[in-house]
């Protein structure tokens, strides 16, 4: 009978060490960090398409058409 409550009293303070092991464990990366990498990427991304988009729209697209129109219109 005494033997049999060590080994319950030794499983019990095992456990136990292993659950303070595991709670004061502060490596490895969490959730809210990697939540505010994907945000970051997702809003740079955006911020970048515009980006693209007004250049294009603006100043490349124009251009573009202007000298297509002038190869047509050759005229000598």
């Amino acid at each position: 009978m005494k033997n049999t409550f060590e080994k319950a009293n030794n499983f019990i303070t095992r456990k136990t060490l292993d659950v303070k092991k595991a709670i004061s464990n502060n490596r490895g990366e969490g959730y809210i960090d990697t939540a505010v990498k994907i945000l970051i990427s997702v809003v740079l991304g955006a911020l970048l398409l515009a980006g693209l988009y007004a250049l294009f729209g603006d100043v490349v697209m124009p251009t573009l058409k202007e000298r297509i129109q002038e190869m047509f219109n050759y005229v000598g």
